[in-house]
């Protein structure tokens, strides 16, 4: 007999530093909620590229936000915040090199 999962989605301080995940998985509700709502993933493309997870599961995670719409949209925030301060910390040396190119090709001959 197979078994009936009741909890779909679980904060854990030691699981994706306490975000709500999908239970018995590391994704994220946020990553649920960007792929659909942002991305315009459906939900059945997200469970055929999860295959450990239910279509229950995502509508969970779609759901989640409704009840908790300001630590999901903080969440998202903070990520993005996240990724900005990490492109200004190390320089992407292909912007680098197109940058030189760039210079290259649009100097004036003296």
């Amino acid at each position: 007999m197979n078994e009936i999962k009741t909890e779909h989605i679980v904060s854990r301080p030691e699981v994706c530093g306490g975000k709500a995940c999908i239970a018995g998985t590391r994704i994220r509700v946020q990553d649920i909620y960007v792929w659909h709502e942002l991305q315009g993933t459906s939900a059945d493309e997200i469970v055929s590229r999860f295959e450990h997870i239910t279509m229950a599961d995502v509508y969970a995670a779609l759901a989640y936000p409704w009840d908790h719409r300001a630590e999901i949209q903080r969440d998202v925030q903070e990520e993005m915040a996240f990724v900005e301060q990490m492109k200004l910390k190390h320089a992407s040396p292909l912007r680098d090199k197109l940058a030189r190119k760039y210079a290259q090709n649009n100097s004036v001959p003296s």
